[in-house]
């Protein structure tokens, strides 16, 4: 498994609405600077599907991130498989004004661990400051 996390200088009730919307989601989830979320849909409830289209900035290339919740406790955890069946959580650890964001998924077998890592890792930087800018 592969662990990436941060810190958000926000409250809770703002960082979860910022994770879980998808006109937030479409704002802050990237990794590299020539690709964005040009769709992000978002059903957060256990069996509740989301997908995030990936688009490179030049149109040439997308792909769909998707799955399905397995489980999710308001402001604590989402629980997800996604539709290739690997695994991940999202744990939300509220500090009073910060909150502390810890992602633990299962890595594909395609790419190297270490560029997963570095992928998710910026994404949660993407998405510090995208949150605390607002």
């Amino acid at each position: 498994m592969i662990t990436v996390q941060n810190t958000i200088n926000a409250s809770i009730e703002k960082v979860w609405d910022f994770w879980i919307t998808p006109k937030h989601i479409e704002n802050w989830n990237t990794a590299f600077d020539n690709w964005y979320t040009s769709y992000a849909e978002n059903d957060l409830k256990v069996e509740g599907k989301f997908r995030y289209k990936m688009t490179s900035k030049d149109k040439n290339e997308h792909f769909d991130f998707e799955g399905i919740y397995v489980k999710v406790e308001k402001f604590r955890l989402i629980e997800y498989k996604l539709s290739n069946n690997r695994i991940g959580s999202i744990h939300f650890e509220d500090l009073g004004e910060s909150v502390k964001i810890t992602e633990v998924f299962e890595p594909n077998k395609t790419d190297s661990e270490s560029m997963q890592k570095q992928w998710c890792q910026d994404v949660i930087d993407n998405f510090k400051k995208y949150t605390e800018k607002f």
